[in-house]
């Protein structure tokens, strides 16, 4: 197969280190013309809780040819329009483009491309771009996995074909469920990133501090609640259903459940949020794609989101200037 991996930055460079590493030898695709010119001079080095280099082939979009069988999309969702008007022309009719973005992708990509060979992938691990040919894994090896699916709900050849590539880094499970899937991954991306992005710290920091650990609960439950009154049954996440795991009512099982999550985090805790980094380099973020999208979805639904609205609030502040991140941040959060 020819692979393709759109949008390689630290998520797509350590993916495409492993699927190298494995002798798929894809093409990474970057706009970053020092980073591409790193990783084909010296290779790509995963560094963090592993180290190695790995040699790989390394584009600019406009050096593309011909047609990609496989092409997993990474661009943040504040670029996918640019990305598929780049990438277009370099699909076939048989082509698979399997999104690994964070939040709810599909649509957007179905409506561009057709559902036919779309399939969505959530990534079970983190990473954090360093430097040009260079990007850390932030989870550990042994969290390293992925979920696929189709909006359809069926299960076919172009997931089975993934499913053979993506095994080559980690454990790939196949679902029927892909809103399931991807709402569960949506529910930890709000409650973690959100927290990341909002405070400036890495997972572990943000969960070891108890008004941040508060707030992700609330997060959390809010994300479930909001799912459930979509109609949306979440799927397993790692083997755990989140809901049975993360949702209360009362305080006394809130308290009672910040060790559980705590434990949660433990494999992620070096691991700081795409959109703190983001936010860091002066870049907007994905923040509506992610909380932002359980509060729209909330709003539909008649379901309250005061801890995922303020999530919103606080990190456009920091977008436009207003405000940095911090942990001073959390005032402006309701008290829980």
């Amino acid at each position: 197969m020819k692979i393709a991996i759109f949008g390689a930055g630290s998520l797509g460079t350590v993916l495409g280190a492993y699927l190298a590493k494995a002798g798929l030898a894809p093409e990474l695709i970057a706009r970053n013309r020092a980073h591409v010119d790193a990783l084909n001079r010296d290779g790509a080095h995963v560094c963090g809780t592993v180290d190695f280099i790995q040699p790989v082939r390394a584009l600019t979009p406009d050096e593309m040819e011909g047609a990609y069988d496989l092409v997993f999309f990474l661009v943040k969702q504040t670029g996918t329009k640019e990305a598929l008007d780049q990438l277009e022309g370099h699909l076939s009719g048989e082509s698979i483009v399997c999104t690994l973005q964070n939040g709810l992708p599909e649509a957007a990509i179905e409506e561009r491309l057709g559902a036919a060979h779309v399939v969505g992938c959530t990534v079970e691990w983190g990473a954090e771009w360093k430097a040009p040919g260079l990007a850390a894994l932030t989870s550990e090896p042994s969290a390293l996995s992925f979920s696929i699916g189709k909006s359809s709900g069926v299960i076919d050849d172009d997931l089975a074909k993934v499913k053979e590539v993506l095994s080559a880094m980690g454990e790939t499970a196949v679902t029927a469920n892909l809103p399931g899937i991807r709402w569960s991954k949506l529910l930890i991306n709000s409650m973690l990133s959100g927290m990341s992005a909002v405070t400036g710290a890495t997972f572990g920091e943000a969960a070891a501090h108890p008004e941040a650990l508060s707030c992700a609960q609330e997060i959390a439950n809010e994300c479930i609640r909001t799912a459930q009154a979509a109609g949306v049954s979440m799927e397993k996440f790692k083997g755990v259903s989140l809901p049975a795991l993360l949702s209360y009512r009362g305080k006394l099982k809130k308290r009672v459940l910040r060790p559980v999550v705590r434990a949660m985090v433990k494999p992620h805790r070096l691991l700081r949020a795409s959109m703190l980094q983001d936010l860091e380099k002066g870049k907007p973020c994905e923040i509506d794609a992610i909380n932002g999208a359980v509060c729209r979805t909330a709003r539909r639904c008649g379901v309250p989101t005061p801890y995922n609205d303020a999530a919103v609030a606080v990190i456009r502040d920091i977008e436009a200037g207003k405000a940095k991140p911090s942990f001073e941040n959390l005032k402006r959060f309701p008290k829980s």
